[in-house]
C-alpha cells in the first residue's frame, strides 16, 4: 500500500513539474514573439536581451530535460521566427503533430514550397479502365514529358503539357518503366518480359510501329539509359529484375533502321531477339531491384532493392562485367527509393523504415544525415537543385519537402484523390525548367512552385499606400523606401530583408514628399510636405539635424518637390539644394555644433524675366560675409525693370524639376516648369538662359489639357575622363549580350536578344570613343582625352525623350517604343558613366535606352537605341533606379510595391516586403507579377540592307484631307494605260487612304445586325463616323478621268494642229479608260444623302 501512494505521489509530482514547464514554456514563446514583432517593427533591441537559437535552445532542456532533440526545436523556433502571431502547440517542440499535413496550415501560402492550391491535373485520355501512370521521364534537353501507363499507354507531352504523340503498346504483360535514348532520339520502355523500343517521331500509322526485344530471364521491374556523350549511335540500357540482378544492354541504330527499311509493310510490331544483342549482368542483391539511376556527375550508376544488406549499389559500368567488390549501403528493411543532389554531394535513401537517409557518394558506413517524420513507407524522392530541396513522398500519398542544407521540413501537403483503391502514387518526377512537381497516379497531378505561379495570388505590397520616395544607397547595398502613410522602411537588396523602419519620421500625419542620399552613403536627408527638413544616420536610422517648421508658414506653401546633398567644401558640414512646390530653390545648411538646420541661400525667380522675352538674363554677384564657403555664390538678377504681364492663372509655370552638374569646368543648375520651359543657371558664366520654351505655353486654351507641356523629369548626362578610359568589354552592350529569358519578345520579329550586328556596332563604337585621345593636337602620343560637353535629357508629359545641348539645340526628339501609344513619362536615371538611359511612364513601363554612342560628337541619331521596354506595374511607375554592380532595375509604383527586375532581360525577381528571400540570380524560368501579364519587348533594329517596303497598318479609312491636297494631273498622264476592269495602285482614291485615327472618345454604335450581309459579317457592330459634307459618293473612275483630261491639256486652242493632236488623244483615252465603275456603295454603303 506504502509502494501504491508513492508511485501515486511521484506521478502528482511528475504532473505538477511538467505542468510548471508548460507555464515556463509558454512565457517563453510570449517573450520571443514579442521580441520578433518588435523587430518587425523596428524598435531597438539590447543585443544582451535578444533570445537567439542558443538560448531558446538551453531555455527549452532546462525546462522540458534533454529528451528534447535540436531537430524539433530548431524546427519550432523557425516557425515562431517567420510568424510570431501563429498558434503553437508544445507537442511541436517533441516532434509530435496531430498529422502529417498538420503544419501547412500553420504555415503562410507565402512560405510555402509548392502552392497546392493551384494544383493542375491531366486525364491521360484514351487509357483503359483502371489504368494508373507508372512511370514518368522529363528530357530537359527537348523540353518533353514521357508518361507510361501500367496497361501500355506511352505519351509524349510538350512543353505546354499538350499531348504530342502516343502509342498503345499491345502487350500481355504490364508496363514497368520507361527512358528516352538520347543517342537513338527514340523512347525505351519495359514490361516484365520485355523491351520495348519506339520511334515517338513517325508519323501517321508509323506510331503503331515499335520494336519489342524478348525474351528476358527474369520479370524486368526498373530502366534506365546511360548517357555518355562521347558513343554515337549507340545506347546503353540498365534493367533492374526480381532476381537482384543488374542488366546493360547495348543498343546501336543499325539494330533498328536497316529492319525498318527492309519491311515495306506497315507491322504494328517486330519482334528482335534479345540474344542477337550485347548485354552483360550481374547479381548485386538479392532481393527485387527497386530503382535503378545513372549518376552523370559521379560517372557511376546506382541501384536500390528491399535487401537490408544490400540496400544500395554505387559503383561504375565496368563492375558489371566483373566480380570485384562494389560499394555498398545498408538500409534496415531495405530502400524502394534513392537520388543524387550534385551540390550537396549527397545521396537520399528511403524505405520502408519511413526515415530519410543522407549518404555521402564514398563513405557507406553511416548516413550524414537523417530526416524524419513519415508515418508511413517511402515510395519515392527527387531532389530540387537549385532551391536545394529534398521531396519525399509516403504510400499514404504525403509529401514532404526538406531542406537539404539545414535538415529542416519545409511543407507538408498530402494529395486526397480517389478512394481507397486509389491510394498509391506510382511515380514522381521534379521540372525543373517550368518549377513543377509531377505526380503519377489514375491521373496526372502538377503542383507549381510557389514563385511559379506570378510570384503569388496576392498583388505584390511593399507598403500599405503608393510609394513616394525610393532611394539607393550603394555603399551599404540596400533600399530606402517611404510611403505616403509616412512609413520609412530599410531594405537588404540581395536578400529583401527588411532592415529597420520608422514610423511618423516627421511627426504624426505630416507625409514625406522628397529624400536623398548623400555620396558617402553614411546620411539621407527626407523633406516632407510643410517643409520640414531632417538628416539620418543610414546605418542606424537616428535622426540627426532638422529643419523646423517656420511659425508664418502657411499650409503646404514650402511642400518640398526634391532634394539633392552637395558636396560641402568644409569637414562637419551638411549642404541640401531643395525645390519647392511653388518652385523656389534654396540652399539648406547644418553645421556640427548646430542642433538645427538653416537656410542659407536662394535662387531669386527668373520665370518673370523669361516670360517677357528674354532668353539670357544675366546675373551678378551680390557679396555677403559668410563663415563657411558654399558650392554657389550669391547672386541676384541684374534686369530689375521688366513688364508685368499677366497671365492666366490657369497656367502653371513653377519649377517642377530640377538636376545639379557640379564638375571641373561646370556649376549648372537645369529646371524644367509646369508649362514646358527649361532653364539653365550657369554659375561660371553668371547666366540664366532659357533654353526651350514651347509654343503657346503662356496662353491657356479651355479646349486643350493645361498639363500638355509639363516636363517631369530633368536630367544631365554627361561622361567624366574617368568613364571615358574604360574599355569597350565593360560597356552596356556587352552586358546585354548575357542569356535573355524565354519571356521577352520581340517587335519586328525579334524573338530573341538584340541583333548581332546592332551589338557589334555598338562595341565599335564605344571603343572609338575610347580610343580618341591620340589625337593631332598632342603630338606626344599622350592619353588626354577631351571632355565632351553634357547633354540635357527631359522627360515630358506628352511621352517624349528630348536631347538638348547646354547652347538649347534639340539633338534627339524620341517617343520610347511600348505596346501602346504615347504616355506619359514620369521618371529618369543614368548610370554613372552615363552609358544607359531608364525612364518610367504612368502606365507602368520601363524603357531601357543605350545612350553609350550617342553622347559622343556629332551625336548621331542612329546611335541612340532603345533596347528594352516592359510592363513592371499596372499602375503609374513613381520613380526607376540603376544597380549597376548587379545590373537590377528597382521601380516603385503607386499601387505599394517596389519590385526588383534584371535590366536587360526584364525578368522579374520579387518585390520588397515578400516572406521569402529575393533571388537575384539569373533563372531559366520566366514569371510575371501576378498584376502583369505583357511580356518585355526587345527592340531590334532594321538591317540596312533591307529592302524598305511600304507597309501598311490595316484597316485603310478614305482620308479627306488626303484627297484634297492630292493632283489630279500626276494620276492622269500613264504612259501605260491601266487595262479594262483592272485598278491602279497609284489611283487618286486609294493614295487618299490612310490608317485610322486614335480617338478619345469610344464611337455610338448605333445598327448591331444585319441580315442580309450574313452570319459573319451582320453580327459585326457598324459605327456612325462623322461623313464629310461635300463627299456624298465617290467619283466615277471612268467620267472623272475625261473631265480632268480634257482641262489638263497643254497647249493653246486657237492652233489647228494641236486641237487636233487634242481630239486623236481622248479618243485613245476612251478605248483605254476602265469603264465608268461606281466605287461608293462598295466602301460607304451607310451613306446617303
Amino acid at each position: 500500500m506504502d509502494i501504491g501512494k508513492e508511485k501515486r505521489l511521484s506521478i502528482a509530482l511528475q504532473i505538477s513539474n511538467f505542468r510548471t514547464a508548460l507555464k515556463g514554456f509558454e512565457k517563453l514563446v510570449e517573450h520571443v514573439a514579442a521580441q520578433k514583432r518588435d523587430e518587425r517593427a523596428g524598435l531597438f533591441i539590447q543585443k544582451e536581451d535578444v533570445i537567439d537559437y542558443d538560448k531558446f535552445y538551453a531555455a527549452v532542456r532546462e525546462l522540458f530535460g534533454p529528451e528534447v532533440k535540436n531537430q524539433d526545436v530548431k524546427c519550432f523556433y523557425r516557425k515562431l521566427c517567420n510568424n510570431p502571431d501563429a498558434s503553437t502547440d508544445w507537442c511541436e517542440i517533441f516532434g509530435y503533430l496531430s498529422s502529417e499535413e498538420s503544419p501547412a496550415s500553420h504555415m503562410d501560402e507565402e512560405n510555402l514550397v509548392f502552392l497546392v492550391s493551384r494544383k493542375q491535373r491531366v486525364v491521360i485520355s484514351g487509357s483503359r479502365r483502371r489504368d494508373v501512370i507508372k512511370c514518368i521521364v522529363k528530357i530537359p534537353q527537348l523540353d518533353l514529358l514521357i508518361t507510361a501507363s501500367q496497361k501500355g499507354l506511352i505519351t509524349v507531352f510538350n512543353s505546354q503539357m499538350r499531348v504530342q504523340t502516343s502509342t498503345n503498346v499491345m502487350d500481355t504483360s504490364w508496363i514497368t518503366g520507361c527512358d528516352y535514348l538520347s543517342q537513338l532520339k527514340r523512347i525505351v520502355a519495359t514490361t516484365e518480359r520485355t523491351i520495348i523500343v519506339w520511334d515517338y517521331k513517325a508519323q501517321g500509322s508509323g506510331q503503331e510501329n515499335y520494336f519489342v526485344i524478348k525474351p528476358m530471364d527474369h520479370c524486368l521491374l526498373c530502366v534506365c539509359v546511360v548517357s555518355l556523350p562521347d558513343q554515337l549511335c549507340r545506347d546503353d540500357i540498365l534493367l533492374g529484375d526480381d532476381g537482384g540482378f543488374v542488366n546493360k544492354f547495348t543498343v546501336n541504330s543499325d539494330d533498328f533502321g536497316l529492319k525498318q527499311a527492309k519491311s515495306k509493310k506497315k507491322l504494328q510490331s517486330q519482334v528482335l531477339d534479345s540474344k542477337n544483342f550485347k548485354s552483360v549482368k550481374r547479381k548485386l542483391h538479392n532481393d527485387w531491384v527497386m530503382k535503378i539511376r545513372y549518376i552523370t556527375p559521379l560517372s557511376c550508376f546506382g541501384s536500390c532493392s528491399l535487401d537490408s544488406v544490400h540496400s544500395v549499389v554505387l559503383e561504375s559500368l565496368k563492375r558489371l562485367e566483373d566480380n570485384l567488390p562494389v560499394r555498398e549501403f545498408s538500409v534496415p528493411r531495405g530502400a524502394n527509393t534513392f537520388c543524387y543532389c550534385m551540390k550537396a554531394n549527397v545521396i537520399v535513401t528511403g524505405g520502408d523504415d519511413k526515415v530519410l537517409r543522407l549518404w555521402h557518394p564514398n563513405i557507406s558506413t553511416k548516413p550524414v544525415g537523417k530526416l524524419v517524420g513519415h508515418m508511413f513507407s517511402i515510395t519515392e524522392i527527387v531532389v530540387n537543385e537549385k532551391d536545394q530541396h529534398v521531396i519525399s513522398l509516403s504510400s499514404a500519398k504525403a509529401f514532404r519537402v526538406w531542406d537539404i542544407q539545414t535538415l529542416s521540413l519545409l511543407q507538408v501537403f498530402h494529395d486526397s484523390h480517389g478512394g481507397p483503391g486509389d491510394m498509391q502514387i506510382y511515380s514522381m518526377v521534379y521540372d525543373a525548367s517550368h518549377g513543377m512537381l509531377i505526380t503519377g497516379s489514375s491521373v496526372m497531378d502538377m503542383y507549381p512552385l510557389t514563385r511559379m505561379v506570378q510570384g503569388t495570388r496576392q498583388i505584390p505590397r511593399t507598403h500599405e499606400r503608393e510609394i513616394n520616395i525610393m532611394l539607393y544607397n550603394r555603399y551599404f547595398h540596400q533600399v530606402l523606401t517611404i510611403c505616403s502613410e509616412s512609413i520609412m522602411r530599410v531594405w537588404e537588396l540581395e536578400t529583401g530583408l527588411q532592415v529597420y523602419q520608422i514610423l511618423d519620421p516627421h511627426g504624426f500625419s505630416v507625409e514625406l514628399t522628397s529624400a536623398a542620399v548623400d555620396e558617402t552613403g553614411f546620411l539621407f536627408a527626407t523633406g516632407a510636405y510643410n517643409g520640414t527638413i531632417k538628416i539620418w544616420d543610414f546605418g542606424s536610422g537616428q535622426e540627426m539635424k532638422v529643419l523646423p517648421e517656420g511659425k508664418d508658414w502657411k499650409e503646404e506653401e514650402h511642400w518640398l518637390r526634391h532634394l539633392i546633398f552637395l558636396k560641402a567644401q568644409e569637414k562637419q558640414q551638411y549642404l541640401i539644394l531643395a525645390l519647392e512646390r511653388n518652385g523656389k530653390i534654396k540652399m539648406v545648411q547644418g553645421k556640427e555644433e548646430d542642433a538645427c538646420l538653416m537656410v542659407i541661400w536662394e535662387l531669386p525667380n527668373v520665370v518673370p524675366f523669361l516670360q517677357d522675352g528674354n532668353h539670357t538674363v544675366h546675373l551678378k554677384t551680390a557679396p555677403k560675409h559668410r563663415s563657411m564657403r558654399i558650392p554657389f555664390p550669391d547672386v541676384e538678377l541684374v534686369e530689375k525693370n521688366f513688364s508685368q504681364s499677366v497671365h492666366s492663372p490657369a497656367i502653371s509655370m513653377e519649377v517642377n524639376c530640377i538636376d545639379l552638374l557640379q564638375v571641373e569646368g561646370y556649376n549648372l543648375i537645369a529646371a524644367g516648369t509646369l508649362n514646358g520651359v527649361i532653364i539653365l543657371w550657369n554659375f561660371v558664366n553668371s547666366t540664366v538662359k532659357e533654353l526651350y520654351r514651347p509654343e503657346d505655353c503662356f496662353t491657356a486654351d479651355p479646349d486643350l489639357d493645361p498639363k500638355r507641356f509639363r516636363i517631369n523629369n530633368i536630367l544631365f548626362l554627361f561622361r567624366t575622363p574617368e568613364c571615358a578610359r574604360r574599355s569597350s568589354q565593360d560597356s552596356v552592350r556587352s552586358s546585354s549580350q548575357c542569356d535573355s529569358s524565354k519571356g521577352p519578345q520581340s517587335s519586328k520579329g525579334s524573338k530573341q536578344s538584340i541583333h548581332d550586328s546592332d551589338v557589334k556596332g555598338e562595341q565599335t563604337d564605344v571603343t572609338a570613343g575610347d580610343q580618341q585621345p591620340v589625337d593631332t593636337k598632342h603630338p606626344g602620343g599622350t592619353s588626354v582625352i577631351d571632355t565632351q560637353p553634357p547633354v540635357i535629357v527631359t522627360a515630358h508629359e506628352d511621352g517624349h525623350l528630348r536631347f538638348w545641348t547646354l547652347e538649347g539645340k534639340l539633338l534627339k526628339n524620341m517617343l520610347p517604343f511600348t505596346k501602346h501609344s504615347a504616355i506619359s513619362l514620369t521618371s529618369l536615371y543614368t548610370d554613372s558613366c552615363a552609358r544607359i538611359l531608364l525612364t518610367g511612364n504612368v502606365e507602368g513601363h520601363v524603357i531601357l535606352c543605350s545612350i553609350s554612342s550617342f553622347l559622343d560628337p556629332p551625336h548621331e541619331e542612329k546611335k541612340l537605341k532603345q533596347l528594352l521596354a516592359w510592363r513592371a506595374h499596372s499602375l503609374e511607375v513613381t520613380q526607376v533606379i540603376y544597380v549597376e554592380d548587379k545590373q537590377m532595375v528597382l521601380t516603385a509604383s503607386i499601387d505599394g510595391s517596389v519590385r526588383l527586375w534584371h535590366a536587360f532581360s526584364g525578368q522579374y525577381c520579387g518585390y520588397f516586403g515578400q516572406r521569402r528571400m529575393l533571388e537575384i540570380s539569373q533563372r531559366s524560368d520566366f514569371i510575371l507579377p501576378c498584376d502583369v501579364n505583357e511580356y518585355p519587348v526587345q527592340i531590334k533594329e532594321e538591317n540596312k540592307f533591307t529592302e524598305k517596303q511600304q507597309k501598311y497598318e490595316y484597316p485603310l479609312v478614305f482620308d479627306r484631307q488626303k484627297w484634297k491636297k492630292m493632283s489630279s494631273m500626276s494620276l492622269l498622264f500613264k504612259r501605260t494605260p491601266p487595262k479594262a476592269f483592272e485598278v491602279d495602285h497609284d489611283f487618286k482614291f486609294f493614295k487618299s487612304l490612310s490608317s485610322p485615327k486614335i480617338r478619345r472618345h469610344a464611337l455610338e454604335g448605333f445598327l448591331k445586325e444585319n441580315r442580309e450581309a450574313g452570319i459573319v459579317f451582320g453580327s459585326l457592330p457598324i459605327y456612325r463616323v462623322p461623313s464629310p459634307t461635300s463627299l456624298r459618293f465617290l467619283p466615277l473612275i471612268g467620267s472623272e478621268m475625261q473631265r480632268e483630261s480634257v482641262d489638263s491639256i497643254p497647249g493653246e486652242k486657237k492652233e489647228s494642229h494641236v486641237q487636233h493632236e487634242a481630239t486623236s488623244w481622248r479618243r485613245s483615252l476612251k478605248r483605254h479608260l476602265v469603264p465608268q465603275i461606281n466605287l461608293a456603295s462598295s466602301f460607304f454603303p451607310s451613306i446617303s444623302e
